[in-house]
């Protein structure tokens, strides 16, 4: 894996140098767009709405629609201008105060990062990684990659420190305007066979158990028909029951799970 950044965690006056590496990779298959007729390869244009014909890339700028139809157009030195204050901060990794990891909600996690230290800096991030792991704290960091500022935090992953970069507040789209029931009337019966069957359904969480099969089913589908012989992909969907009663499905989930675990076993 190759650094994506290069820069320091700074804890107090401690400073402790990292190198920044991408923890996942997206699995995904690359597809090229063609012309059905001869394959030709597509290209996109870039029309202009008024003249109707297509417009060179240096003759392209960036405007913010301010009101309807009304722009100020933003250049390259407006970018740089923005930009130039995150810079002075682009080499470190700031720590600003510790928390407990189950007081931030999942959906402000965005992406994770491994650090790894960098040269000279095996004692002082051992020691990083050690005062997360035994505080049982995560730490709250700001930081800069590519000219934008980001929040994060670091905590101990196995042998190594993670970053996982977390979304602002201001990124969270309101539910204000969502159509949610109100409170509704659950029975007291119904709740106590639904937690029952929470508990059959309860196993530890091991991700080696999960699978993309969308992308493994894809590729057999391209490996078929690159042999000439297209196949048909079978559907792992169970038909949906047609018992709409609340208490009559938990039931009957319940029975169906309990039937399961038998033949597990």
């Amino acid at each position: 894996m190759r650094p994506i950044w290069s820069g320091a965690i700074t804890f107090g006056l401690l400073n402790v140098p990292v190198r920044l590496l991408s923890a996942v990779e997206e699995r995904t298959l690359d597809f090229n767009l063609l012309h059905k007729k001869d394959h030709g390869h597509i290209r996109y244009a870039k029309i202009c709405e008024i003249e109707q014909k297509e417009v060179p890339y240096e003759e392209i700028v960036k405007g913010y629609e301010i009101e309807k139809d009304r722009y100020v157009i933003i250049t390259d030195e407006d970018f740089k201008k923005a930009e130039q204050a995150e810079k002075e901060r682009a080499g470190s990794i700031d720590i600003l105060h510790f928390t407990d990891d189950d007081q931030i909600d999942s959906i402000y996690f965005d992406k994770p990062y491994y650090l790894e230290p960098g040269k000279g800096a095996d004692k002082a991030y051992v020691l990083l990684l050690e005062t997360l792991r035994e505080s049982k704290k995560v730490a709250v960091c700001k930081y800069v990659i590519r000219n934008r500022e980001r929040l994060g935090i670091l905590k101990p992953y196995d042998k190594i420190i993670v970053l996982n970069q977390m979304r602002f507040a201001s990124e969270i789209r309101s539910i204000e305007d969502l159509k949610v029931p109100k409170k509704a009337e659950v029975s007291k019966k119904d709740l106590a066979i639904s937690l029952k069957l929470v508990e059959q359904l309860s196993e530890d969480f091991n991700p080696e158990n999960y699978h993309d099969t969308y992308l493994e089913t894809l590729k057999k589908v391209i490996k078929a028909k690159a042999k000439g012989s297209p196949v048909k992909a079978k559907s792992t969907q169970e038909k949906p029951s047609k018992v709409h009663d609340i208490s009559a499905l938990l039931k009957a989930s319940l029975e169906e799970t309990k039937h399961k675990t038998r033949k597990k076993a």
